[in-house]
């Protein structure tokens, strides 16, 4: 399959060519054309073919996207077989890849106000390929998508709930390069991603950090537009809000120009003189105090918010640096990783110097035996594009299939050692009654949960014994024990809050407290038959009257499970279950990782 990816700017347009063969992973996709129609004018362009560089007469976006055709044919390239279009804001429409029709074109367009200097642009490519191709099909790829699932806690703004109605909160970009730069970390890393606590330094003239825990992304700097957050070219970063207040009190400013300036006349350009950081750096090495402190306030924010997401992730296992200024700037990263030593962060001063990227390398540049790996390597956000596209392309359609919903309240797994401090040494669970799940039954035993704000009693008991304790609640039972448990598939329990349970012999503090996420036990023969696969995260849309789906439900296929989807007590609430209740498997998720990385 040979997919075209355009990337367009109010003044650029960035393309590429990509044979996509049937195996997904990043490596085996091959760019076929890398191209860039850069800084429009009256006279003309700079254009970038395959790295050969030269003078075009396209005066703007318009005239470049119809003159691709020809671009393509002068290098060879033959038949396209479809379109994809990074587009900046998705909002809460668009989590994955999405064919272009007039209606979701439309939806795009409404996005308009959140993406200003991003969406139009987007739209404006859409609207000349699909007059220069008419006929192939043409899909759109969200910068939004990758944070689609961070947690509300993160994407929730304190403002009236009218305000957040309206569509106020927190949606984050540049998802397609932190995606990428995740999945590429953990392939340099030999790990799986969902084994990692990564952070991603998307560092060029827009700029943000990236939270990215067990593969997921919890948080990203950039908020309900993309000016929050890091310091970037012409763009400030977070501000107090009350400037919009001040400044038109003090200078007569109306809320269009305090917003066209932050956009456009702040960050380095505001500070320095200059949006182009190495021209920055350049001033700062002759003196320029005002590139001195530019350089001092970009690397000072980064910095903050790796100490902020670490927090978030209860540790950090990789910092990523992208994008041009994280590619190419030692001292940048020096500045920014400088510091950081007390949480095992520490760069390699020859390793920093020596960065070479090509053929998609993720070289490491942590010094020798540092805790966490720092790495370098070039986003990849065209790729990804046409990945996504690509598995949207070949994904069979939908078949439904029934599945029974089990509503699973608050209970635990003890380990020997916990029985044994529990109920006293040697002592033998007594069965009450058998589960569905075969060998797996309930004790006549029950114990407490403790925490600083509260406790609960008689909390059920499932066996047989494990070899690690585990705690399961729902996120209701959290805040009356006044912990904040994270939500974990079982067995996840590494970096787990710790509670103490007490029964008739005593006490046994131990972490393992999580929200056990929701996931399907599927027999192997209902496996095959459903064409589902273990590790397979699908869509179950349940019909109470409420139509509510639950996305990103994990597949966990065994021969000896009895089929049904598990969910807790917060979730039947919310979808209104009251007594035995089906739902349909209705799509298998495109989200899948490469093959070393699965199961993110």
């Amino acid at each position: 399959m040979r997919l075209l990816v355009f990337n367009a700017g109010s003044s650029s347009l960035k393309f590429g060519v990509f044979d996509m063969p049937a195996d997904p992973g990043l490596g085996s996709a091959r760019q076929v054309l890398k191209g860039s129609l850069d800084r429009f004018s009256p006279d003309g362009c700079d254009q970038k073919l395959n790295e050969v560089s030269s003078r075009a007469p396209f005066r703007d976006l318009h005239e470049a996207t119809r003159a691709v055709p020809d671009l393509l044919s002068e290098a060879g390239v033959g038949q396209i077989d479809a379109i994809g279009h990074r587009i900046a804001h998705g909002g809460t429409e668009f989590a994955q890849a999405t064919e272009l029709t007039e209606a979701t074109i439309a939806k795009i367009r409404d996005l308009i106000p959140l993406a200003p200097l991003h969406n139009p642009a987007n739209l404006d490519a859409v609207e000349q390929a699909r007059g220069v191709w008419p006929d192939l099909p043409q899909w759109a790829v969200f910068d939004t998508s990758f944070h689609f699932e961070t947690p509300a806690r993160a994407t929730t703004y304190a403002v009236p709930e009218a305000w957040r109605k309206a569509g106020l909160r927190r949606f984050g970009f540049h998802g397609t390069s932190h995606k990428y730069v995740a999945h590429r970390a953990a392939e340099a890393l030999g790990e799986r991603l969902r084994d990692l606590r990564v952070i991603s330094l998307h560092l060029g003239n827009g700029a943000s950090a990236c939270a990215i825990a067990r593969g997921l992304s919890i948080d990203s700097s950039m908020g309900m537009t993309p000016l929050e957050g890091l310091v970037m070219g012409t763009r400030s970063g977070d501000v107090d809000p009350g400037l919009f207040g001040f400044l038109h009190r003090q200078m007569g400013l109306s809320i269009p120009e305090i917003e066209a300036t932050l956009y456009q006349e702040s960050g380095l350009q505001a500070l320095a003189g200059s949006s182009d950081m190495r021209e920055v750096e350049a001033r700062a090495a002759q003196g320029d105090s005002d590139a001195q402190l530019a350089i001092n306030i970009y690397a000072y924010r980064a910095r903050k918010y790796i100490g902020a997401y670490a927090a978030a992730m209860g540790g950090l296992d990789a910092l990523v640096f992208t994008g041009g200024i994280g590619e190419n700037s030692p001292s940048m990263r020096r500045r920014i990783c400088d510091g950081l030593e007390f949480m095992g962060l520490k760069l390699d001063h020859d390793r920093n110097l020596a960065v070479t990227l090509a053929d998609r390398a993720a070289p490491q540049i942590q010094a020798y035996g540092a805790r966490v790996a720092v790495l370098v390597t070039e986003t990849a956000e065209q790729l990804m594009i046409a990945r996504e596209v690509a598995e949207a392309l070949r994904a069979p359609a939908p078949v439904p299939r029934q599945i029974p919903i089990a509503v699973s309240a608050r209970h635990v797994h003890l380990s020997r050692a916990a029985v044994d401090a529990l109920f006293g040494p040697g002592y033998e669970l007594h069965p009450d009654k058998a589960l569905r799940q075969k060998g797996h039954w309930a004790a006549r035993e029950r114990v407490t949960l403790h925490g600083p704000k509260g406790s609960i009693e008689h909390v059920a008991i499932l066996a047989p014994l494990r070899d690690r304790t585990q705690i399961e609640i729902s996120r209701t039972d959290s805040f009356a024990l006044g912990i904040d448990a994270p939500v974990r598939q079982s067995g996840d329990l590494d970096g787990t809050p710790e509670i103490r349970l007490t029964g008739p012999n005593g006490h046994f503090d131990t972490d393992g407290l999580i929200i056990a996420a929701r996931h399907i036990h599927m027999n192997s023969a209902d496996a095959e038959r459903a064409g589902l696969a273990d590790g397979a995260r699908v869509s179950v849309a349940l019909d109470t009257g409420r139509g509510l789906t639950f996305g990103d439900v994990l597949v966990r296929v065994s021969p000896k499970a009895f089929t049904e989807m598990h969910i807790d007590t917060d979730e039947a609430n919310a979808a209104g279950i009251s007594c035995a209740v089906e739902g349909e498997i209705c799509d298998e998720a495109v989200m899948h990782a490469p093959a070393d990385a699965q199961s993110v």
